[in-house]
């Protein structure tokens, strides 16, 4: 199946990326892709060290005649988002990813791919290992755990970088030169709840919301896409009179938009809970009609015996936070068209043995604005009681329009496309905003290959996007400027 991969090209990139792929990389748990990449800077007989937190950093001499030119690192994060369908057997811990060719497209069997960011550190291995491109001199810093916290870049001290440009290759618009991003927050909020027995002539029910889209709970979150959180939430709200709540979970990861949700559930009144159950989920189903085709809705009579229930204040003060804890965007940048300034995703939500935990990932490209939507879900989770915890913050990456690597850039893409890149900030994170605070000379600079469904069992990779991706870059390795 991979050899298929192998034979796409170009070659040297594709190859490298089956490489990667065929080592289990979850965020946290790095240790065997950071023992495979540095046995492949070593097999190079290049100067290879690991930093103290587990990032690696592999350094090539400039090529002939390249000599004059300023030093670049190449930068690519060595985790990857682990997601699968619910009806996929997939181990992530122990397995590498199932790749197969659909078009235009590299896709994984049922998980998510990983060309976020493997492609990144593909390019990068591929560059290292070739004897016949022209380059300056590089070092290549693969980072560890981008997708949960950004530890890599944040413990990746002053001083170990000499390079002059920094090229992130975590872009995921192949037309796009990205030059600023937003930072984020972890807002966990946790609470107890008094547990007592369901009623005793209550039926056991169990309500799936599933099928969602999901997706990067950044870039994707302009999109409107459902949230299987606040989807559930709306459905026990709606029922709230007629039922008891005794389990609830939904979502996996702060940075994916959750795509599914399952609660238990007992009905003290079968007949009201069905017709409130059906209004709401007819009213879901038209108002995502466009964005969620494969949205699906159930509530099934269960002969599990659900004993112990959520007590029906607490029920309710639950229900009633999760309505008015904020979901999607919260504002747009004023300077920026198009570009979201600040959101907030409700990623994971667990009610179980008496506990309720709920964590968000609030991001923003403005840091007063970010502290404004931190406060406004704190506030909310505090007046029902509950326990908030502000962690992993992170900065957001100011643009810069005089970057010199841009002007290259920007003039190179529009030389070799016949049109102008789209210089723009997102609103995912990228490292660079971090690897800034401790390199703020810096020039920084972020591009890469059309990837599609990031974060989502959905992930895909344009084949033809990777070659112009790849030709790109390679006349970029010849026109870094000089010292």
């Amino acid at each position: 199946m991979n050899q298929e991969i192998r034979n796409l090209e170009p070659k040297a990139l594709w190859n490298k990326f089956a490489d990667l792929n065929a080592v289990p990389r979850p965020s946290k748990k790095e240790e065997r892709v950071i023992a495979f990449m540095k046995d492949f800077g070593k097999s190079l007989g290049l100067e290879t060290i690991e930093d103290e937190v587990g990032n690696v950093i592999i350094r090539k001499p400039a090529t002939k005649g390249m000599e004059d030119r300023k030093m670049i690192i190449l930068q690519s994060h060595l985790d990857m988002v682990h997601q699968k369908n619910n009806d996929t057997d997939f181990d992530f811990d122990k397995q590498g990813i199932e790749m197969y060719v659909d078009g235009d497209w590299v896709r994984a069997k049922g998980t998510t791919l990983g060309a976020d960011n493997g492609l990144g550190v593909a390019t990068i291995m591929a560059i290292l290992e070739s004897d016949d491109i022209e380059h300056p001199a590089i070092e290549a810093l693969f980072t560890i755990d981008e997708e949960t916290g950004m530890t890599g870049a944040k413990g990746l001290k002053g001083g170990v970088l000499k390079g002059d440009i920094l090229l992130n290759l975590d872009t995921e618009e192949d037309d796009e030169i990205g030059i600023g991003c937003a930072g984020g927050v972890d807002i966990t909020a946790s609470g107890d709840y008094k547990n007592f027995d369901a009623s005793k002539n209550g039926q056991s029910y169990i309500i799936s919301v599933k099928g969602l889209n999901g997706g990067h709970s950044g870039m994707d979150i302009i999109k409107g896409l459902g949230n299987a959180n606040k989807l559930m939430n709306r459905l026990l709200f709606a029922t709230n009179d007629f039922m008891e709540l005794a389990n609830l979970e939904g979502g996996s990861l702060r940075n994916a938009i959750p795509r599914e949700s399952v609660a238990k559930v007992v009905v003290t009144d079968e007949s009201k809970f069905q017709a409130a159950f059906e209004s709401m989920k007819n009213d879901i189903l038209v108002e995502y009609k466009s964005l969620e085709e494969n949205l699906s809705i159930t509530a099934e009579k269960s002969d599990e015996a659900f004993s112990k229930v959520m007590h029906g204040e607490c029920q309710t003060k639950f229900l009633n936070v999760m309505n008015a804890a904020h979901n999607g965007v919260y504002r747009m940048s004023p300077d920026i068209e198009d570009l979201v300034e600040t959101s907030n995703n409700i990623a994971k939500v667990s009610v179980a043995g008496g506990s309720i935990k709920i964590e968000c990932l609030t991001r923003s490209s403005v840091e007063s604005s970010k502290a404004t939507l931190a406060n406004a879900l704190k506030s909310t989770f505090e007046l029902a009681g509950y326990e908030v915890k502000l962690s992993g913050d992170y900065p957001g990456w100011a643009p810069n329009m005089d970057s010199a690597i841009l002007k290259v850039m920007d003039s190179l893409y529009e030389k070799m496309n016949g049109e102008k890149a789209n210089v723009a900030a997102c609103h995912a994170g990228l490292e660079c905003g971090i690897l800034g605070q401790n390199y703020p000379g810096m020039d920084m600079i972020s591009f890469g290959p059309t990837i599609r469904g990031a974060h989502s069992p959905d992930e895909r990779a344009s084949i033809s996007s990777a070659q112009k991706y790849w030709n790109f870059t390679l006349e970029l390795m010849k026109n870094i400027p000089k010292k």
